[in-house]
């Protein structure tokens, strides 16, 4: 199990920052990606994805160091939330394609354009995405119980509140009143509860 935990630690610090770090460049700079074009800005992305877990598996002794030991009782719960995230996948993955998923909308909308998601889990919340992200890297961090993913977890969530924002401004040019009228009614990471009055 000590084993397994290390795994689960190290694999979250070396691909988890680089997948929000791409993110945070896409978003905020997207024209200027759109100029250099969205193959050559994906390899780059790709290069400094392998460089930055590169540099963490190098440091992995220092940043690995502080750990609290196998909690069943914490696992048994990661495991749950990861089952939860798993189910929210397949819910989601049947309209996130993988072009979606890398960014190409963004980067070349003319040339991969793509259509407003408001069916299925996205018409109950607009980012499960997200939340699948937030559930399963809290998930993994209670089955390693390794301070440095806890610390990695806890900067997750302002870091995607961050890039929700620039993503849903992107979205709000590309779709207009649609999206505006779609935000309206559905919120970003909790579900509404529609309660059925009985007939009299």
């Amino acid at each position: 199990m000590n084993e397994l935990r290390y795994v689960l630690a190290l694999a979250n610090l070396m691909f988890v920052p680089g997948s929000i770090l791409f993110w945070f460049s896409l978003h905020p700079f997207v024209q200027f990606w759109r100029r250099v074009g969205a193959k050559a800005a994906l390899a780059l992305h790709y290069l400094l994805i392998a460089l930055l877990a590169a540099l963490v598996y190098w440091q992995r002794r220092r940043l690995l160091a502080v750990e609290f030991g196998t909690n069943w009782y914490l696992a048994a719960i990661g495991v749950a939330l990861l089952f939860a995230g798993a189910i929210l996948k397949k819910q989601f993955g049947v309209h996130l394609r993988f072009r979606i998923l890398t960014g190409l909308p963004e980067l070349d909308p003319e040339r991969y354009q793509s259509r407003l998601l408001t069916e299925g889990i996205y018409s109950r919340i607009r980012h499960p995405r997200y939340v699948q992200y937030v559930i399963v890297v809290l998930g993994y961090a209670l089955i390693s119980n390794y301070l440095a993913v806890y610390l990695l977890t806890a900067l997750l969530i302002p870091a995607l509140a961050l890039v929700i924002r620039w993503e849903e401004r992107e979205l709000r040019q590309r779709f207009g009143k649609q999206y505006e009228d779609y935000c309206a009614r559905v919120p970003r990471f909790i579900p509404r509860l529609h309660w059925r009055k009985r007939p009299h």
